[in-house]
């Protein structure tokens, strides 16, 4: 590769990275300070982030964004916490700041939370380096709630990525989010992995608190995609959220689908995000008596 030039160099090298380089990698690829200038000049590099460059253009995406952040934090630095969960799908939602970790001194920027760590085990997963998927779990355990936590795990165990084993050795007693993986690893439920709402992320713990056996959730039943069942009490929970629902045609498609169900011989009942945030002890105490438990 020397002898290429020096632009096929860079550009060779930014196709690998979503079209971006840093101001360490075009030294190390022979294109000193007065030259990388110049190309500033021209065009041909486009500032993305202090010592962070586009090559050629400005286009923007996801994974250009991700590397920003990375080659920002410099050399041996990788994706981490909720980012790294999020990448590797995870989480549902793109954190905001990017998280990023590194062994190098590095503040972070608007838009960019980068930790100090002295050491940390990197991987690649879609061509970017993150932390381990163990590592992750555990930095992300130190700021989430539990219940967000227990979601992520469940979606680790149902593609088939969660090594509890692994999970627990990296939970050391003393290590920030230690306590609250292992509360999690107590509690994990891979039915979680099957919600698809905030709203029914809060109905599986409130069944857990009310020693409910848990329901199967999102499922088909008699043709309509249900969000939570007891086939054996032919019991069904629509759960209505603040976004769902609301139109006239949204309500006539509900009713039908309860005719549906009820010509099966199910049982509907319905709750909103009021009921299970305000009056979870009422929703608890119902669904007890449905299941013929004491209340």
């Amino acid at each position: 590769m020397s002898g290429l030039s020096a632009k096929v160099r860079v550009a060779r090298l930014a196709d690998r990275q979503a079209g971006l380089v840093s101001a360490i990698q075009l030294v190390a690829l022979g294109v000193d300070t007065r030259e990388s200038s110049r190309w500033v000049g021209h065009g041909y590099l486009l500032p993305r982030l202090p010592r962070v460059y586009a090559v050629g253009h400005r286009a923007a995406s996801v994974a250009a964004d991700l590397w920003a952040a990375v080659l920002y934090a410099g050399p041996g630095a990788m994706l981490s916490h909720a980012t790294a969960l999020w990448w590797h799908g995870l989480l549902d939602h793109r954190p905001w700041p990017l998280q990023v970790t590194t062994s190098r001194r590095c503040r972070s920027l608007r838009g960019i939370r980068v930790y100090g760590r002295r050491a940390c085990e990197r991987i690649l997963h879609e061509g970017l380096p993150t932390t381990s998927l163990e590592q992750a779990l555990l930095d992300y355990a130190a700021v989430a709630p539990l219940e967000r936590l227990r979601h992520a795990l469940a979606v680790a165990d149902y593609r088939k990525v969660l090594d509890i084993a692994a999970v627990r050795a990296t939970a050391g007693n003393g290590r920030p989010g230690s306590t609250e993986l292992r509360k999690a690893l107590a509690r994990h439920e891979p039915k979680l992995a099957h919600t698809r709402s905030p709203l029914e992320r809060l109905f599986l713990p409130l069944c857990e608190r009310a020693g409910i056996p848990m329901p199967d959730v999102n499922v088909w039943i008699a043709g309509v995609l249900v969000d939570a069942v007891w086939r054996q009490q032919k019991l069904v929970v629509e759960l209505d959220g603040r976004e769902n629902h609301s139109s006239w045609g949204q309500i006539q498609d509900d009713r039908s689908k309860e005719l549906r169900l009820r010509a099966a011989a199910f049982e509907v009942i319905r709750y909103g995000t009021r009921q299970l945030e305000e009056e979870a002890p009422a929703v608890e105490a119902e669904l007890r008596r449905e299941h013929g438990l004491p209340a």
